[in-house]
């Protein structure tokens, strides 16, 4: 059985996909997110508060500075 981008199980056959579709549409059966990803929610979290913290804690000129060595690292090849 084909699986999704996350592991999740689809239909292989394309009238039962759309029917399947179809039911979660309407409500009549959930949808598989894949809610257990194996990763620790704990982690998950402060991995997203890392880049903002990150920002609020350089200086503007700091910023520039990384700014303009990347540009140069990209564009430099």
């Amino acid at each position: 059985m084909p699986k999704g981008p996350q592991g999740q199980k689809r239909p292989a056959d394309t009238v039962a996909n759309a029917i399947r579709v179809a039911k979660i549409l309407t409500g009549e059966i959930g949808e598989d997110t894949g809610a257990d990803d194996g990763k620790d929610k704990g982690a998950q979290a402060l991995g997203r508060k890392g880049g903002a913290a990150r920002r609020d804690k350089l200086s503007p000129e700091r910023r520039v500075e990384i700014a303009k060595a990347a540009a140069a690292k990209r564009w430099g090849r």
